[in-house]
């Protein structure tokens, strides 16, 4: 089973909000999902990022793929930057 961390749209016409969710590949984009870890607001200004970095390190560790959009939000709130660390760290200790 492939795993993506991606968008889920809400919010009505017009006025977009998205959650940040855990969910199968094959599901659909507003189907059936495995755990929510944020959302993302994009018509506030500035736009609001939410996501709890736990759980997204957790599902990263365990091979879950981010699309391309939640990488760059990843990447705005830090995610990515201390995952690639956390993940050097282990290969020079797994390399002693």
């Amino acid at each position: 089973m492939a795993v993506k961390i991606r968008l889920k749209r809400m919010g009505s016409k017009q006025k977009p909000f998205y959650r940040v969710v855990v969910a199968d590949s094959r599901s659909p984009r507003d189907g059936k999902v495995i755990e929510e870890v944020g959302y993302y607001n994009p018509v506030k200004e500035p736009a609001e990022i939410k996501i709890s970095e736990e759980l997204v390190m957790k599902w990263l560790h365990n091979g879950a793929q981010p699309t391309d959009t939640v990488k760059n939000l990843f990447t705005k709130v830090g995610i990515n930057e201390k995952f690639h660390n956390e993940k050097m760290a282990s290969k020079k200790k797994s390399s002693k």
